[in-house]
C-alpha cells in the first residue's frame, strides 16, 4: 500500500538511498500509546512491531536497541551479552539529540550519530516487520533481513516478556 501522504524523513532518504524496498504505514499517533496502538491501527500483531529503543552504557555511549513491541528489553542481560557494566535507557532529549528523531518517531535508520545497533534474534525470523519511519505516527514495513544489510546489527537475546 502506496501512501502519498507518506512523510519523507530523514529514515525513508536513508532506505531509499540504501534501495530498500518498503511499504509505508500511517496511524493516528497517541502520546504513550506505543506499540499496542500502531499494532492495532494498522491491524498487526504486536510481536511485528518492532520498537527503536536508545539506550546508553556505563560511560554514557548511547546504543540503539530493536526489539519486539509486545517484549521489553532486560537491560542486566544486554549489558550481558554486549560486555557493558549496565545499559539504562537514555533520556528522552538525550535520545533526540543523538538520533535527530522525536521520541514515538524514532527509526534506526539516518539517525543523526552512528551508534551501535543491537537487534533482538527473534525479529529477524519475522516475514515483515513494522518499524517506525522517522516520525510520530509513521510505520515502514521493511524485511527484517534488509535491517543486516543496512544497519549491520549485532543480534542479541534480550528479550523480557
Amino acid at each position: 500500500m502506496k501512501t502519498t501522504n507518506a512523510p519523507e524523513t530523514l529514515a525513508t532518504k536513508f532506505l531509499r538511498q540504501h534501495k530498500v524496498s518498503f511499504t509505508d504505514h500511517l496511524y493516528a499517533y497517541e502520546e504513550h500509546g506505543g506499540t499496542a496502538v500502531s499494532a492495532r491501527e494498522l491491524d498487526v500483531d504486536e510481536h511485528a512491531v518492532v520498537k527503536t529503543l536508545v539506550m546508553e552504557d556505563e560511560s554514557a555511549k548511547p546504543l540503539i536497541v530493536l526489539m519486539h513491541g509486545d517484549c521489553k528489553v532486560s537491560t542486566k542481560e544486554l549489558a550481558r551479552q554486549i560486555g557493558c557494566k549496565k545499559v539504562e535507557p537514555c533520556k528522552p532529549e538525550v535520545a533526540n539529540r543523538h538520533t535527530g528523531f522525536l521520541v514515538g518517531g524514532t527509526s534506526p535508520f539516518g539517525t543523526k550519530k552512528q551508534m551501535p545497533v543491537y537487534v533482538e534474534k527473534s525479529i529477524l525470523d519475522l516475514p515483515l516487520m513494522y518499524i517506525n519511519g522517522g516520525k510520530r505516527g509513521y510505520l515502514v514495513g521493511i524485511n527484517p533481513q534488509e535491517l543486516m544489510r543496512v544497519l549491520n546489527p549485532k543480534a542479541v537475546e534480550a528479550a523480557l516478556k
